[in-house]
């Protein structure tokens, strides 16, 4: 089916249900009702499903903050609940908890009917049409996932005709279609699609993709160009197993390589992303499409010369589009290009002899695994034209304790402009108590601290116990947010050493 120009494809985001379903990740209450606001109100997603009916107390009441919030903000009609096949009880549940909209989980392949309920397609059917009977009295718009869709189509697709004959006359405004073990390739799902849509043309069709072979992107590209009209995702790919396809993937595919148009804000998608990612504990790999932390860094330095020739290796996915920046990577196969890039953001021109001097050092730290970043090419200039070192804040001495049974303590002792001060602090651990006696020393002299974002540990895997330890640490000062890296056989050390480097940026903010 041949796609019109400029036509929308709807997004249904069920972060906050299928996405829950990874193993580890729960969503309390308060974060769950700051997600949705995220989807509904920062990312304009058209819909999102938020919870299964019957779960929990907790849920319900959660189910009940955020359709109240929804309510009163126009929304309701975009908040979904999965109910289930069992007479008046989802329905019952879903409408206690102030919703309007649900979607009732049908068996969309004979196997899943006949081994899972014990019962006949007929028997299935009059179940469902009960549900729906109950829901239009209700006043409950309903949609209806085919559950197992893909194994329908391949096993028993005369059981899925008959269900979707017997159904497409009823008041049902969706049939969503899930890939549910990610069984699918690109290829058999625009034939699935296509073969649905041509027989029912005047239903709405959704796909639901998974992503256990990796292809979950690719058949949403395949559904959407078969005509398919609404697509589900999840943030950062959340779901049970391998997960489900990627909103911000979804949305970059759609865009750009079949010029589709979606309602969703881009610029916030690396924003939202982050958050979640906080909230499930689930990190983002540094490689991941769109949101990635490597994927808008040039590493190799013909590419920084390319992009200084009219953005030679630059394609449609600009980071500007997602909230982001293009950044260059320090290493052994940085050329002068990607240093002076890096040099340029921070302000700092150095001469060609200096300039050769600088990436030869990069090239040396990079042979020996050894990462660089921007906030390090001061240092590293400072110690290879043996300029006198600019820092007006100094580690003096630090010394941490660790015993079985007792908080540990730290003693910090650091020079600010020539003036030594020293503090001790106990802590929950040795790094908690080292910023908790540097703090004193700055609530002495009523200096502004920043804030902890984020702190991460990278140890190269083999187990060796002499390995370096690369500490990150994400701070937020006056409104900014940046990075700081230390490297160290110790990562306590090494978070010593972030910790210095920030200290000294923050003196010229």
């Amino acid at each position: 089916m041949k796609r019109m120009k400029n036509e929308t494809v709807e997004i249904l985001d069920t972060t906050l249900r299928d996405g829950e379903q990874t193993s580890g990740v729960s969503f309390a209450g308060t974060e769950k009702l700051h997600i949705a606001r995220l989807l509904i109100e920062d990312l304009n997603v058209d819909r999102i499903e938020i919870a299964s009916a019957k779960v929990s107390n907790g849920e319900f009441e959660t189910v009940k903050r955020v359709s109240k919030w929804a309510a009163i903000n126009g929304y309701l009609s975009r908040i979904e609940v999965l109910g289930f096949v069992d007479g008046d009880i989802s329905l019952n549940w879903v409408k206690s908890a102030g919703c309007k909209v649900m979607n009732l989980l049908c068996k969309g392949s004979l196997k899943h009917c006949t081994e899972q309920l014990r019962k006949t397609s007929e028997q299935h059917l009059l179940d469902i049409c009960l549900v729906l009977d109950q829901a239009e009295e209700m006043g409950i718009e309903m949609n209806i996932y085919l559950e197992d869709w893909s194994n329908g189509m391949i096993n028993s697709p005369d059981y899925v005709f008959f269900l979707t004959d017997n159904l497409k006359d009823r008041n049902i405004k969706r049939f969503m279609l899930p890939d549910t073990l990610g069984i699918l390739n690109p290829v058999n799902t625009e034939q699935f699609c296509k073969r649905m849509i041509e027989r029912y043309p005047d239903i709405r069709f959704d796909f639901h993709a998974h992503n256990d072979y990796d292809l979950a992107v690719g058949n949403v590209f395949s559904a959407v160009h078969a005509g398919i009209k609404g697509i589900h995702t999840t943030i950062n790919g959340l779901g049970e197993r391998a997960g489900n396809a990627p909103l911000a993937s979804v949305i970059a595919a759609l865009h750009d390589q079949l010029n589709i148009k979606t309602k969703v804000t881009e610029n916030n998608l690396n924003k939202v992303s982050r958050i979640v990612e906080s909230y499930s504990g689930i990190r983002i790999p540094n490689n991941k499409p769109v949101i990635g932390d490597n994927v808008f860094t040039q590493c190799a330095g013909i590419h920084a010369d390319g992009d200084n020739k009219n953005n030679l290796y630059c394609n449609n996915l600009l980071p500007e589009r997602f909230g982001r920046a293009r950044e260059y990577a320090l290493g052994k196969t940085s050329g002068k290009s990607n240093i002076k890039k890096n040099l340029e953001t921070i302000g700092i021109d150095l001469d060609e002899i200096s300039m050769k001097k600088v990436t030869d050092r990069i090239i040396e730290l990079g042979d020996k695994k050894e990462i660089v970043t921007q906030e390090d090419l001061p240092y590293i200039i400072s110690d290879i034209l043996h300029t006198q070192n600019s820092d007006r804040i100094k580690m003096i001495n630090y010394s941490l304790s660790l015993t079985h049974g007792l908080r540990s303590t730290a003693t910090v002792r650091i020079d600010i402009d020539g003036k030594e001060y020293e503090q001790s602090s106990p802590g929950d651990g040795q790094y908690h108590a080292f910023s908790k006696a540097l703090w004193k020393i700055y609530t002495q002299l009523e200096k502004p601290k920043p804030a902890l974002v984020d702190y991460n540990v990278s140890i190269p895997p083999g187990g060796r116990t002499d390995a370096l330890v690369q500490t990150t640490i994400v701070w937020n000062f006056k409104g900014k947010q940046f990075k700081t890296k230390g490297l160290d056989v110790d990562q306590t050390e090494a978070a010593i050493k972030a910790t210095v480097k920030m200290l000294n940026m923050i003196e010229n903010m």
